[in-house]
């Protein structure tokens, strides 16, 4: 059963000619989401120095940057191995159900955050939320991505993908919100967990107006069990019978495990790379203002933390677009040069603050808004419905179990290459792998989605 060109479509249409209110209720649910873990993500990152505060003693205080470390870190753990574990129930109890648990177990579990007396209750905690917050992502990328026409389904996983920099924006107007009243005094910060428990209220949506996938339940019903449609016609495979674990059947057959690994490794770059922009930008931005006799060095940060977010929040929507125009293998190739080139551009040739923020836009736009959205895009191309969602949170999720030290090692990275710009470049060379990659894995452009 291989994969077919589709039927060449209708330049007169547009496309999204054809899509049912049944679609756009998914694509809402995937979507929010992926808001709802944006957020979750973010107003940590936020809300942590008043957490420290409120929780450390003065000596532990002193030595900030670990404990925050620590607790970001634990959090991304957690995501990963959840992510991972939910990716492969999604295939075996469904994408709806799977993304109802998700929702209400990383709601349930930040609004506890709020109740967390000491800091190791309160890590705990985030990494119960990250293992929630990880079965969602990969559970909404399957469901739009069986249930799409295939001339819009790249547009709308790039739509999807945008939620979490809404998500990150809601964090950041939330918690401006609540600073400039600051209701609970030095307790505020509980409030943002507060609000995160809103999303329990989602699950209603979800059960009652998103329908199961049936390219799913088919796959299930006819027992097709192969990672791909190449993987199906070969004469060992395991097509009916006993079912074989997902994650295992992946990497068993060769072209499956060909494609896991080489995705597995573009979004290694992606993850790696992101933590070299990420992690060390709100402080180079600071710095950079201090130099400059800026009346707010924090505020300069703060600017330039949004317009990076700005930046791929534009990315995630034209993703879609660009990667029909230009073909996955071109639209990867041309995302991770144009982030070492913007990597570059932030952190060694920008001489003044103005330049820098702009530059920040447009380095978001690739290392956060193109190099996350292929993820949403391309994995649901390369295997079959029955192991789709298990795949997808393998590429997308085990990065993670590798990047989550990376927070806690950010303080020793910038001490052992003596500067923010060489740590950063340092790390960012590892977008030379997604230079090469791209070309050894399979153009997915104009063929219908795997069975």
């Amino acid at each position: 059963m291989g994969s077919t060109a589709v039927p060449q479509i209708d330049r007169r249409l547009s496309w999204y000619s054809g899509l049912s209110p049944k679609h756009w209720r998914v694509l809402t649910a995937s979507f929010l989401g992926w808001v709802f873990d944006g957020y979750e993500a973010y107003a940590l990152v936020i809300v942590i120095p008043f957490v420290l505060k409120s929780m450390l003693t003065p000596v532990q205080f002193a030595e900030r940057a670990i404990w925050a470390g620590v607790a970001i870190g634990l959090t991304l753990l957690g995501w990963g191995i959840g992510g991972l574990a939910g990716g492969v129930l999604a295939d075996y109890v469904g994408r709806k159900r799977m993304m109802i648990y998700s929702v209400f177990g990383y709601a349930l579990f930040s609004g506890i955050t709020a109740f967390a007396t000491d800091f190791w209750t309160f890590c705990f905690l985030r990494l119960i939320t990250g293992f929630a917050m990880g079965s969602e992502w990969s559970t909404g990328v399957a469901l739009l991505a069986e249930t799409w026409p295939n001339h819009a389904r790249p547009k709308g996983a790039g739509f999807l993908q945008s939620g979490f920099g809404f998500g990150t924006l809601i964090a950041a107007l939330v918690w401006f919100g609540l600073s400039q009243t600051n209701p609970l005094g030095q307790d505020t910060w509980r409030l943002v967990f507060v609000v995160g428990a809103l999303p329990a209220l989602f699950c209603l949506y979800i059960r009652r107006a998103v329908d199961e996938s049936d390219r799913w339940r088919q796959a299930i019903l006819q027992q097709r069990w192969a990672a791909t449609e190449q993987g199906d016609s070969a004469p060992t495979a395991p097509t009916r019978g006993k079912r074989p674990f997902t994650l295992a059947e992946i990497f068993r057959e060769p072209e499956g495990r060909r494609r896991a690994l080489l995705a597995f490794l573009l979004s290694m770059t992606t993850t790696i790379g992101w933590w070299a922009i990420s992690s060390w930008l709100p402080q180079f931005a600071a710095q950079m203002a201090s130099a400059a006799a800026a009346p707010n060095p924090a505020q300069s940060a703060l600017h330039a933390v949004l317009l990076y977010t700005c930046g791929a929040v534009v990315a995630y929507l034209l993703s879609g677009f660009l990667a029909d125009l230009l073909g996955r293998r071109v639209y990867l190739f041309l995302t991770f040069l144009g982030s070492l080139a913007t990597t570059a551009l932030v952190y060694l040739w920008t001489k003044s603050l103005d330049t820098l923020l702009w530059a920040s836009f447009v380095n978001g736009f690739f290392t956060l808004g193109c190099a996350y959205s292929w993820m949403a895009i391309y994995p649901a191309e390369l295997f079959t419905s029955s192991v789709r969602a298990t795949a997808a949170a393998f590429i997308f999720n085990a990065a993670r179990l590798i990047a989550w030290v990376f927070p806690i090692l950010a303080g020793t990275l910038i001490h052992a290459f003596g500067s923010i710009p060489r740590a950063a470049m340092t790390l960012a060379s590892v977008y030379v792998v997604g230079l090469i990659v791209p070309w050894f894995m399979p153009e997915t452009r104009g063929k219908a989605l795997p069975e």
